[in-house]
C-alpha cells in the first residue's frame, strides 16, 4: 500500500541517491583517459595562443564575410557549447585563438581548411621521397573502410621510380576533354615551367611568394594533360609543406601525398557521373561533386577491423545517394577520401555501399579521430590559414584570483554553517550535510562534462557555484520553515514533516524553474565566460532538486522517526514547539469554555 501524501520510504529515496553518485563515480573513474580532475580555463590553468594568417590562391585581401565565416566556424569547432573557454578574435587579415592548455599543435589545427573530398585513385600511388631520388618503403599504402568488408589497399610498385620514367601504374587518363590553360611541358622540365605564360599578375596581395608558389603547384600537379601529371608526381616531395593545402580545385585531377607523406597519389577529379550522363571510365567531364558539403555528421568511434580509431560519416539524403551510385561504379577501384588536399584513406571498394554511410580509417589517435569529427561536423572554412608558432599564457594572475576567491567563499560558508547551527541545529547539520553531498555530485558531473564537451572550469564558473549554493541553502530554509509552521500550529515534528513538505515542495520547485529559466536565458545571449556562469548556474540548479528531494527530505524524515533525534532542544523546533504548546492549550481552553457555555 502507498504511504499516506507527504509519507515517504526515506531508505528508498536514499538508496537511489546512493546508486546515482556510485554510477557517476565509476564513469568517472573507469571511463576515459583523462584525469578524475575538471579541466580548468585559461585563467586557471593558463593557455596557448595561435594566429592563424588567411592565405588566397591570387595573394588578393580576403573578404570581410570569408573572414568572419571563418571566425565563426572556428569558434563552433573550438567552443560548441560555450563553454570551454576558447576565444577566437579577428585581428585584420588574422585571427588569434585561445585554448586552455599546452597542446599547441591541436590549437594549430583548428585552422584546418577541413574540406574533404571523394577522389577516385589512378593507377597505384608510389613511394614517396625527394623530388630527385626516390627511397623505397616498407609501408603500405594508407587504407581504409569504403564498404564492409574493406579490402587492401592498391598495391604498391616494389621498384623506385627514377627521375626520368612516370610512375608505375596504369597511365594517367586522358584529360583532354577538359579546356586546359596549360600547355603540354616536356617530361624534363621543372614545376615552375609548366606554368602558364599568360598568366595575369597578382592583383594587390599580402604575400606573392605564397600566391606564386599556388599558382605553380595548381598548373603541375593539376594539369589535365597526362605528362605533366607525371612529371609532378615524379618531382613531387612529400617533405615539404604544401603550399595545395587546401586550395585544390576539386573538378580537376591532382597529384598529392597522403597525410604521413609516405606514398603519393594520382587523382582523379571530385567528382561522379550525373544521373543523365553516359561517361566513359576515363572521361571526367560532366560530374556533379561528392564533398564534405554532403555529409550530415561525423564521429569518432573504435576500430572494428583493428587498433586505434576510425571516423564515421553520415551523408545527406542527396549525398548518400551520390555515394551509392559512386560505389557501385567504381566496384573494385580505389576511392581516396582527400581532405585538404591529403590522402586521409585510400580503399578499394568491394561492392556498392547504399545507406548513406561511410568511414574514414587512418593512423588515428583519440584524440586526432575525435578533432577530425569535430572539424568535418561543423564545415569546411572558406580560407586556408597559415598558422603562427604557439605562444602560452601564464595561469599567475587567475591562479591568485582564485585563491582570493576560494578563501573569500570559505568563510562566507563558514559563516552560513555557523547561523545553521545555531539557528536550527539539528535541521542545521542536515542542511551541512546535504551541501556536502551535492558538492560531490557537482564534482563529478564536472569531470565527465570536462570529458564530453570540454567544458572547462574558470572564475566566472566558480562564481555561479557560489550562487548556486544560495539557491540551494534556500531550498533548505524553505522547508524547514514550512516544518516550524505546522508545529506552531501544534503538530509533533514526525506529524508536521509530511504535511510541511507537500506544502514547501510547490515553493522549491517554482524557485528552482525560475533559477533555471533565468540561467538559460542568460546562457543563450551571453558570449564569453558570461556563458560558462549561467551554464554552471543553470546545472547547479538542477542538482539542487535532486539533492533536496532524494538527500534532504528523506533525512529530516528518518529524523522524526528517532526520539532522541525530535526532542524539541536538538532538532532546533524548541521555540516552534513551545509556540504549539500555547496555541493547543489556547485552542483547548477555547473548547472547554464554549462547552461550559
Amino acid at each position: 500500500m502507498a504511504p499516506p501524501a507527504g509519507q515517504i520510504r526515506p531508505a528508498k529515496y536514499l538508496a537511489s541517491f546512493v546508486l546515482i553518485v556510485v554510477a557517476l563515480y565509476a564513469l568517472v573513474f573507469f571511463t576515459g583517459n583523462g584525469s578524475a580532475k575538471p579541466k580548468l580555463g585559461i585563467d586557471l590553468q593558463g593557455g596557448t595562443i595561435v594566429t592563424l594568417t588567411a592565405r588566397q590562391e591570387d595573394g588578393a585581401q580576403p573578404s570581410e564575410e570569408a573572414l568572419n565565416r571563418a571566425r565563426d566556424l572556428i569558434e563552433v569547432r573550438v567552443n560548441g557549447l560555450g563553454v570551454s573557454g576558447a576565444e577566437v578574435v579577428r585581428d585584420g587579415n588574422n585571427l588569434t585563438i585561445t585554448v586552455p592548455g599546452a597542446d599547441s599543435e591541436g590549437a594549430k589545427g583548428l585552422g584546418q581548411t577541413a574540406r574533404l573530398a571523394f577522389r577516385k585513385v589512378i593507377g597505384q600511388p608510389v613511394p614517396a621521397g625527394t623530388p630527385t631520388q626516390q627511397q623505397p618503403s616498407s609501408s603500405t599504402p594508407p587504407s581504409g573502410s569504403a564498404s564492409t568488408p574493406p579490402s587492401a589497399p592498391p598495391s604498391q610498385s616494389a621498384g623506385t621510380p627514377s627521375s626520368s620514367s612516370a610512375p608505375q601504374g596504369r597511365p594517367a587518363p586522358n584529360l583532354a576533354a577538359q579546356p586546359s590553360s596549360t600547355p603540354p611541358s616536356s617530361s624534363t622540365a621543372p614545376p615552375s615551367s609548366a606554368a602558364p605564360s599568360s598568366t595575369p599578375p597578382a592583383p594587390s596581395n599580402i604575400d606573392p611568394k605564397v600566391a606564386k608558389e599556388i599558382q605553380e603547384a595548381k598548373a603541375t600537379r593539376q594539369s589535365t594533360d597526362p605528362q605533366v601529371l607525371q612529371q609532378a608526381a615524379i618531382l613531387l616531395d612529400c617533405s615539404q609543406p604544401d603550399p595545395l593545402r587546401g586550395n585544390d580545385d576539386l573538378d580537376k585531377p591532382l597529384v598529392t601525398c597522403d597525410e604521413k607523406g609516405e606514398f603519393k597519389y594520382t587523382l582523379a577529379p571530385a567528382t561522379q557521373p550525373k544521373e543523365d550522363t553516359e561517361t566513359k571510365a576515363d572521361d571526367y567531364t560532366n560530374y556533379t561533386r561528392l564533398t564534405g558539403e554532403d555529409i550530415n555528421n561525423a564521429a569518432a568511434n573504435n576500430n572494428p577491423n583493428g587498433t586505434g580509431y576510425v571516423v564515421n560519416l553520415d551523408f545527406k539524403s542527396e549525398g548518400g545517394s551520390k555515394w551509392a551510385k559512386f560505389t557501385s561504379a567504381n566496384v573494385q577501384q580505389a576511392v581516396a577520401v582527400v581532405l585538404d588536399g591529403e590522402v586521409m584513406s585510400a580503399p578499394t571498394i568491394q561492392s556498392a555501399i547504399e545507406g548513406g554511410s561511410t568511414e574514414i580509417s587512418g593512423k588515428f589517435t583519440l584524440k586526432e579521430a575525435q578533432n577530425l569529427a569535430n572539424t568535418l561536423k561543423y564545415g569546411a572554412l572558406p580560407l586556408s590559414f597559415d598558422a603562427s608558432e604557439a605562444q602560452t599564457i601564464s595561469p599567475t594572475l587567475g591562479l591568485q584570483s582564485l585563491k582570493a576567491g576560494l578563501i573569500a567563499g570559505g568563510i562566507g560558508l563558514a559563516l552560513v554553517f555557523v547561523y545553521c547551527m545555531f539557528y536550527y541545529r539539528l535541521l542545521g547539520i542536515l542542511t551541512i550535510l546535504s551541501l556536502g553531498l551535492s558538492g560531490v555530485i557537482v564534482y563529478g558531473v564536472l569531470v565527465l562534462l570536462g570529458r564530453w564537451i570540454g567544458f572547462t572550469l574558470d572564475l566566472a564558473g566558480i562564481a555561479g557555484f557560489i550562487v548556486a549554493i544560495g539557491i540551494t541553502a534556500d531550498s533548505f530554509i524553505v522547508f524547514f520553515e514550512r516544518l516550524k509552521d505546522e508545529v506552531r500550529e501544534g503538530r509533533t515534528f514526525r506529524s508536521a514533516v509530511p504535511r510541511a513538505w507537500v506544502r514547501s515542495r510547490r515553493t522549491i520547485l517554482s524557485a528552482d524553474a525560475v533559477s533555471f529559466i533565468a540561467a538559460a536565458v542568460l546562457y543563450v545571449i551571453a558570449v564569453g565566460q558570461v556563458k560558462g556562469f549561467a551554464f554552471t548556474l543553470g546545472m547547479s540548479t538542477v542538482l539542487d532538486l535532486v539533492v533536496v528531494f532524494l538527500v534532504t527530505h528523506p533525512l529530516v524524515a528518518m529524523a522524526s522517526k528517532s526520539k532522541f533525534l525530535s526532542k524539541p532542544n536538538l532538532s532546533g523546533l524548541g521555540g516552534a514547539t513551545r509556540e504549539g504548546a500555547a496555541h493547543r492549550a489556547a485552542t483547548t481552553g477555547k473548547t472547554a469554555a464554549v462547552k461550559e457555555a
